[in-house]
């Protein structure tokens, strides 16, 4: 009974719940404050409505989604004091001037290391300018150049990448760099970390980016200076504090990893247990990843050192990092990483998938543990249907997010009628994010289908063309398919009347979720 007691009294005392306990106080405070102008009712009223308007205004104007506008500009609508407030907490996006200058600053030296006019993409318009237009506007935008020389790996679950990063941080002789959304204490992260110890002691710089809000529950409070001590260099984006003008919504949710500057590694798979079967959670995790090497691998380098610069507001020198090696690697396909800000107005990640799914001729493979999608992209695959494309989508048996889970399901109908086929995982949660086109395209990284991944949070992944790891990506789909339920129009059954608004208000504020 002791035991459970302190148990309880420490997490009672741990952040995730003291900071929201001070920024409600901060929140009653302000609500208090309105009371007390409560007397003059009729004036404090008319006031916040002209701040509501113009807020609306503002939104509308914005370059939000539409779906993403709406689901504030109700909220504002109706409580207008507490709408405002949460907009401010939530909402926004808007940087301070310094952070516009610091990320103006980056942009400019992301820049210098872009190449528009390599040989590579003269070879690629020659071959295929369909493939070619996509590659472009992924250059243009994210600021990373389209390989050949790359070697690419498809890992198709948890085990596999933890292998061969083992074996690639083992082998590290200059640098080893990671960024991860979640770091998780148990085997691999303790696995990984003695090495990384071990690593230092040689000489070998070691860097890790970790999201705070990502580990919050995964490590202890302040573990940078944990790992400082050790000698591994540690930076921290967006600390969860208690103030009210924090970016919370913003989240670093890419999984990078980099060694000597000529192996990379990325796709879904964090560094905790249940990403290599290790912890059961959701009965059987389904991740995958992919592992480059060769002249890609600069771009992987070039996003990290980006980060750390906006996170510990410095000035590296990316050249010392670059590869010297001569890579042999024959030709195997088009390959260039990318990467995603909420910061820039631009979709990147939604407007990869929305391109390879107007590309489309054959058939679209589709894994997402979310499907909170927006009416672009539910126009996008529902066209790609009717036209005869085979599209087919797989998502999680039994979810994470069971409100998430509800929204997904809310959109099975409209799918299913256009003819796009649904699956759910029957052995438990999948977590993988990939796209395969047919047989020529794909594309592999930490983009989820839900506004949170393709609006608000920093991401990555690889677009591959013509490469033998599509056919590879394309096999673990069907063989994936083959442990799932389809769904069926005809078996979703008639909701109840509370459940089909319940589903209808969650679609409303789907965007926030």
């Amino acid at each position: 009974m002791i035991k459970f007691m302190k148990k309880h009294l420490n997490l009672l005392g741990h952040r995730v719940f003291l900071v929201p306990f001070i920024m409600i106080v901060q929140i009653v405070i302000i609500f208090l404050m309105a009371v007390e102008f409560y007397s003059y009712f009729i004036v404090f009223y008319i006031i916040c409505s002209i701040f509501s308007l113009l807020m609306v205004l503002h939104i509308v104007n914005s370059r939000a989604n539409p779906s993403y506008k709406i689901a504030w500009i109700i909220p504002i609508m109706i409580l207008p004091l507490f709408g405002l407030l949460l907009y401010f907490l939530f909402g926004g996006n808007q940087l301070t001037r310094r952070q516009k200058a610091k990320m103006k600053n980056i942009y400019y030296k992301q820049l210098k290391y872009k190449d528009s006019h390599n040989i590579v993409m003269s070879e690629l318009r020659y071959e295929n300018i369909s493939a070619y237009n996509q590659v472009k506007y992924i250059q243009d935008y994210s600021l990373t150049n389209v390989c050949k020389h790359t070697k690419t790996t498809y890992l198709s679950n948890g085990r596999n990448y933890y292998n061969k990063i083992i074996e690639a941080i083992k082998s590290a002789k200059k640098y080893i760099f990671l960024e991860y959304f979640i770091i998780g204490e148990g085997k691999m992260w303790n696995t990984i970390l003695e090495i990384l110890k071990q690593k230092v002691l040689d000489g070998v710089e070691v860097r890790v980016i970790y999201d705070d809000f990502g580990c919050i529950m995964t490590l202890p409070n302040h573990y940078d200076k944990t790992l400082e001590q050790l000698g591994i260099k540690t930076a921290v984006f967006n600390r969860f504090v208690p103030n009210l003008k924090s970016k919370f919504n913003n989240r670093d949710h890419r999984k990078i990893a980099i060694i000597d500057g000529h192996i990379a590694f990325t796709g879904g798979i964090n560094l905790a247990d249940e990403y290599i079967g290790e912890k059961v959670r959701f009965g059987h995790w389904k991740d995958n990843g992919i592992m480059l090497e060769g002249e890609a691998v600069w771009n992987f380098t070039v996003m990290f050192l980006s980060m750390w610069d906006f996170i510990k507001e410095e000035n590296e020198d990316y050249e010392k990092y670059r590869s010297t090696l001569e890579y042999e690697t024959s030709s195997d396909g088009y390959v260039i990483p990318y990467s995603d800000s909420p910061w820039d107005s631009e979709a990147i990640g939604e407007t990869v998938y929305l391109n390879l799914i107007g590309k489309a001729n054959k058939y679209i493979y589709i894994t997402t543990p979310y499907l909170v999608i927006d009416n672009e992209m539910i126009t996008a695959l529902t066209t790609a249907a009717k036209r005869g494309v085979d599209v087919r989508i797989i998502t999680p048996g039994i979810p994470d997010k069971k409100l998430v889970s509800e929204v997904t399901k809310a959109y099975y109908n409209q799918l299913l009628e256009s003819g796009i086929k649904i699956y759910e995982y029957s052995k438990g949660f999948i977590h993988a994010k990939t796209f395969a086109v047919d047989d020529e395209y794909a594309t592999i990284g930490t983009v989820n289908l839900d506004y949170r991944s393709l609006y608000l949070h920093f991401e990555c992944g690889v677009w591959l063309y013509a490469c033998s790891t599509i056919l590879r990506v394309k096999k673990d789909f069907t063989s994936t398919l083959k442990e799932c339920r389809e769904i069926k129009l005809k078996n979703l059954g008639k909701l109840t009347w509370f459940n089909t608004l319940k589903r209808q208000i969650l679609k409303a504020f789907a965007p926030l979720m």
